[in-house]
């Protein structure tokens, strides 16, 4: 059956393992007091609560910064406590941790900060909040550097000497992993403890998706056990933003519709506006208010959406001029007034057309820097890469995939030049086409209602656990192809006595390969779809044989 090969060649090869596979629970996830101080920072945060110190959670503005305020400071109020947040503006205040928030905290009385989804490399800023009379509990899951900050505590998965069987947590999935170990302080029925758990699950899912980390192992058990949740949203702020997205009342979205429709309005906020509305939209009890901050955050991604065209455009449009070459391992594009907000998205859709790492800058000649983001591909550690030439920058972090600079306007050029020597140094011209990693050969016969509903309980798909992908090999094309809101085509092929519909999103330009009587070998994966059930989605065809 394509179920078992699948999990086969994915190294889920026993019965035990399958069906820990199949049926994760929050029973699955990992004792929290397996990360490195966690005992410290969940005696601290337990006392601060008990105490009534003032807490302030210090966030960063995208989905895993904000989803994680929302779940400590809603633990932190129902074990008694109390807590304020800061989320910086990504335009004005930048990313990470700043000097003059842990001052205004210290005049505000404030003795405790827990920082969430970033402050891992805040060093200088954790030591000045000690100078202030100020503990601080890290939480995050960048990488560090080679000297952790002097905090009170340091909860990161990542850190050199934390044992965690699970590195690849998002930022959120840290905060979980300490809002699990303060309750499990309070004197609760353990019913009462599961519950509140279970509901904020739905929270850590969205955030573990957004943030593209691998879905295998505890991440997939989040995601799973969180999507599962969705079937009875309770949260008012959660509930107006899925109907925003086009959700009915009852719906659970699959982990792809997390990433394309719930993430993106979410990141909306810090990328265009505030990132405190999102905050307040999942904190607010006002129906009314709710649905005002949704409708926001579906404006911001729709402005959003256009902005990153604009870039996108652009730079397609200088590679049309200067084609990109096999000698260009990595790619750097900048200009003045770009917004910082979507550069990240922009550097995403680079790598998608290139297939090799790419930053997309914001040039600001007011103050003569440039800020912007990167994002890789497979076999390229896009961290490592900033870290051989740390003279470079201002700031920068990230990880392995992921990250964010700061530098000097003037040495762009020489960014642009170290960074495509450095990847050429790792990458070749092999590594700059696209590549298919097929799953099965499977026959016609096998796209079946229930062989598929057995290949959608290996979900949530996602980086790390991509939707299966199969082959049928020398399949007829029953009728020509027909183009489809001018973009897609829509050919019906036949193999093994089987007729299926397929959908080719953004093959129009293909459309002639699918005459009626020509035999392709085809590429195709399978998708939920909300009219029929499922649909089979092309990726790729060629002449049978071929």
């Amino acid at each position: 059956m394509p179920a078992a090969l699948v999990l086969w060649n994915r190294g889920v090869r026993d019965t035990g393992a399958a069906r820990r596979f199949l049926n994760p629970s929050l029973d699955s996830l990992h004792d929290p007091a397996l990360m490195r101080d966690m005992d410290r920072a969940a005696a601290r945060l337990h006392g601060a609560v008990q105490s009534g110190e003032k807490i302030l959670l210090y966030g960063d503005y995208d989905v895993d910064g904000t989803t994680s305020i929302v779940i400590l400071k809603k633990a932190i109020e129902l074990a008694g406590g109390a807590a304020d947040y800061f989320v910086p503006h990504r335009v004005r205040d930048g990313y990470g941790m700043k000097t003059e928030v842990i001052e205004q905290a210290a005049r505000d009385g404030v003795h405790l900060i827990v920082s969430v989804d970033t402050g891992i490399r805040a060093n200088a800023v954790v030591a000045h909040a000690r100078e202030h009379g100020i503990d601080v509990i890290v939480t995050d899951h960048h990488l560090p550097e080679s000297e952790l900050p002097p905090a009170l505590a340091v909860l990161n998965p990542n850190r050199p000497d934390c044992a965690y069987p699970h590195k690849d947590l998002c930022g959120a999935g840290v905060t979980f992993k300490l809002v699990q170990a303060l309750l499990s302080r309070l004197d609760w029925p353990e019913v009462k403890r599961r519950r509140l758990l279970e509901s904020f699950l739905k929270l850590v899912a969205v955030a573990t998706v957004a943030d593209v980390v691998p879905l295998t192992g505890e991440n997939r058990d989040i995601v799973r056990c969180g999507l599962e949740g969705f079937d009875d949203v309770r949260n008012i702020g959660l509930r107006e933003l899925m109907a925003a997205a086009g959700f009915k009342p009852g719906d659970r979205p699959t982990a792809r519709q997390v990433a394309f429709r719930i993430a993106p309005r979410i990141n909306a906020a810090g990328r265009m506006a505030n990132a405190s509305d999102v905050i307040e939209l999942f904190l607010t009890s006002d129906a009314a208010r709710a649905a005002e901050l949704a409708g926001q955050l579906n404006d911001l991604n729709k402005e959003r959406q256009e902005t990153e065209s604009r870039i996108v455009e652009e730079i397609l449009r200088r590679c049309l001029e200067e084609p990109v070459g096999d000698d260009q391992a990595a790619l750097v594009f900048a200009d003045e007034g770009w917004h910082k907000g979507v550069v990240g998205i922009v550097a995403s859709r680079v790598v998608e057309r290139f297939h090799r790492p790419a930053f997309v800058l914001s040039v600001d000649s007011e103050k003569g820097e440039a800020s912007g983001s990167g994002r890789s591909v497979a076999g390229f550690h896009l961290l490592d890469a900033l870290e051989s030439m740390p003279e470079l920058f201002t700031r920068f972090g990230g990880h392995k995939q992921a990250a964010g600079v700061t530098l000097p306007m003037e040495r762009v050029d020489l960014f642009r030049a170290r960074l495509a020597a450095y990847a050429g140094t790792l990458l070749g011209p092999a590594d700059f086409r696209a590549r298919h990693e097929v799953d099965a050969v499977i026959s016609g016969a096998d796209l079946r209602d229930d062989v598929v509903g057995q290949l959608f309980g290996l979900a949530p798909f996602g980086h790390g656990n991509p939707s299966p992908r199969f082959v049928l090999m020398d399949a007829e094309v029953q009728t020509t192809a027909e183009v489809w809101k001018e973009k897609h085509v829509r050919p019906v092929l036949r193999h093994q006595g089987r007729t299926v519909v397929f959908k080719g999103w953004n093959m129009a330009g293909r459309v002639a390969e699918f005459e009626r009587g020509a035999r392709l070998d085809v590429l195709f994966e399978i998708e939920e779809d909300s009219y029929t059930g499922w649909s089979a989605v092309l990726k790729d065809a060629r002449p049978a044989g071929g």
